[in-house]
């Protein structure tokens, strides 16, 4: 791929580039490239230029993501600076992907205006509307009315909330498209109510998630739930830490990597862990889960990249 070179950027392009700094779990092997664009018309420029067949991973702040310690083979694209504006126009707040949810939250609150539930969620606005995050009863789904994208060939695109299919810690995006901006609408609140609110449910995390320690947020996705006929529904009363506890793993340790004691659904790097650590202690979790109750735990983490070989 040196001919990848050859793309003019006004952005900063490095080649095997190590990623472990980069993510919040600080784990990870190199990227075959990382990609900074400086604008939507730096980053539609560099794809439209680049051979299709070379695969291409949008990251935000690496705050939900284990990067295996074999690295990406991919042009892995960052979003910065030129990406997290954020612009309140009546009701509609419009922020860049780079933007970090809580100050989306923060600035949606001194306009008066309800986007609370994104105050306490870690990372970035591009990470949140993939993974359709949520936090206190609300998701993104509940406030998104459409995002900008740059699709894998460089075509900009506004797509309609309903058409990425939001649901529970998922979506629909098109294939290689880059997230760049998305627009909610909020409904109005006292700044001070809302500045008060944020700060309880800022308290009320610090007060029960191990937020000082090196995490990812929340390891598995809550398991979906049981009707009164025995269906499975998609309520996700049952939490994910109770069957981690249940099954004996609060505080499980495997090499650098251990879940909290605090909260046995955060998976912790307590200094030195690799990759291979953190993803095996979550296998090891999701089998003892298994056996005990008999249900199958889903990462919500998201986990990319190539394992390393063991030398014989």
């Amino acid at each position: 791929m040196s001919d990848i070179f050859a793309i003019p950027v006004r952005g900063s392009l490095t080649a095997n580039r190590p990623l472990d700094g980069l993510t919040w779990l600080r784990v990870g092997g190199p990227a075959d490239w990382l990609f900074l664009p400086a604008d939507e018309a730096d980053l539609a420029q560099f794809l439209a230029a680049l051979d299709p067949a070379v695969p291409v991973f949008p990251m935000g702040v690496g705050s939900n993501l284990i990067v295996r310690d074999g690295g990406i083979r991919a042009v892995v694209i960052r979003l910065g600076r030129g990406f997290n504006g954020i612009e309140i126009d009546g009701d509609r707040v419009t922020a860049g992907s780079a933007a970090l949810d809580a100050h989306v939250a923060r600035k949606a609150a001194e306009a008066g205006l309800d986007l609370t539930f994104l105050r306490t969620i870690p990372g970035s606005i591009g990470g949140a509307v993939r993974m359709n995050a949520g936090c206190y009863g609300q998701y993104v789904a509940d406030r998104l009315e459409s995002i900008r994208v740059i699709l894998r060939d460089g075509t900009p695109q506004v797509l309609a909330a309903e058409a990425l299919n939001l649901r529970y810690r998922q979506s629909d995006l098109p294939e290689g498209a880059v997230v760049v901006a998305a627009t909610f609408r909020a409904p109005s609140g006292d700044p001070a109510t809302l500045e008060a609110r944020m700060a309880e449910q800022l308290a009320k995390r610090d007060a029960t998630q191990p937020t000082k320690d090196r995490t990812a947020g929340s390891t598995f996705r809550n398991p979906a739930g049981f009707s009164s006929t025995g269906q499975a529904d998609d309520t996700h009363e049952l939490k994910a830490w109770a069957v981690i506890d249940a099954a004996g793993m609060r505080g499980a340790v495997r090499g650098g990597a251990q879940m909290s004691p605090m909260h046995p659904n955060f998976l912790v790097n307590t200094g030195g862990a690799s990759a291979a650590d953190l993803e095996g202690l979550g296998e090891e979790v999701r089998k003892r889960v298994f056996q005990n109750s008999g249900i199958s735990l889903e990462w919500e983490i998201m986990r990319v990249g190539e394992q390393v070989t063991p030398q014989n």
